[in-house]
């Protein structure tokens, strides 16, 4: 049963047509500078799924967040969102495109002069003409999805960590999205909360039939909610799979960072002149 299920989720997320798939990378490359940060990357987001993306620090994960919400423009290659070639839409087509997607910033970021009810209701507000007694209805009733209805008039100043990251949740789903993209949603929260806030992520994404995305170097998190997930190390997948698959992947990159092993392939030193000859002003 468990290799029936494997590879059932294996051929949905190297699935080929573009309406099995929400998103894709083709053969994307992405340069600052001389420093390569992604060297032909693909990857395939199948709709319906919760898709991880895992990696160390520094190896291209908030790059690729970045290109596929069309911020930035790949040097080569293509980012296809939901049929949409981004290097090709103009800033009001891709505007458009944005307003199918919910994002759950780092941290929340919260509007911190707005309440809980008037940072839900900002994209509506922004973005829609809809009589104010509509907007309340949309706003309570995605407080209540995510618990936090009887918080709705507390300033972000009164909310712990587990609370602002649901209510960013509840913004980022405020205008019924087609799909979600999670930036480390599980950084600083404590046991309980971050329990809270997988549930979430796995109850919304099946509840509303909406497509996950979730950028994290959360293993152990990422091993109970993700569907399928890739790992990036220097710019480029390193392995994909299930997370059982990652788990017993026998990539040293891989190995190392599934493991949370010390040595290994990944070093924990940027690059850097031979520290004795620096520190005698030999080099700099």
């Amino acid at each position: 049963m468990d290799n029936a299920i494997n590879t059932s989720l294996r051929n949905l997320a190297t699935a080929r047509s573009p309406a099995d798939l929400v998103m894709r990378l083709e053969d994307v490359s992405y340069s600052v500078g001389n420093r390569a940060i992604l060297k032909g990357l693909s990857l395939s987001i199948p709709r319906g799924s919760v898709t991880g993306v895992m990696g160390p620090s520094g190896t291209g994960k908030t790059t690729l967040l970045r290109l596929m919400t069309g911020q930035i423009n790949a040097d080569s290659g293509r980012v296809i969102v939901a049929g949409e070639d981004l290097g090709l839409l103009s800033r009001s087509q891709l505007y458009t495109l944005r307003k199918r997607m919910g994002m759950l910033f780092q941290n929340g970021a919260l509007l911190t002069d707005l309440s809980v009810y008037e940072n839900v209701a900002y994209p509506l507000r922004e973005h829609t003409d809809l009589p104010e007694a509509l907007i309340a209805r949309v706003v309570l009733t995605k407080l209540q999805a995510v618990g936090l209805r009887g918080a709705a008039d507390l300033m972000p100043s009164e909310l712990s960590g587990g609370m602002a990251r649901r209510v960013a949740l509840a913004r980022a789903i405020v205008m019924d999205p087609e799909f979600l993209i999670y930036d480390e949603p599980f950084a600083g929260l404590d046991p309980i909360a971050m329990g809270m806030v997988m549930r979430l992520i796995r109850r919304l994404n099946d509840t509303l039939g909406l497509t996950s995305i979730i950028v994290s170097h959360d293993v152990a998190e990422m091993a109970l909610l993700a569907d399928y997930a890739y790992v990036l190390n220097a710019g480029a997948i390193a392995a994909q799979g299930t997370p059982v698959e990652l788990a017993g992947d026998p990539t040293p990159a891989v190995r190392q960072f599934m493991a949370g092993l010390e040595e290994g392939p990944v070093a924990f030193h940027y690059p850097a002149p031979d520290y004795a000859q620096q520190l005698l002003g030999l080099v700099r």
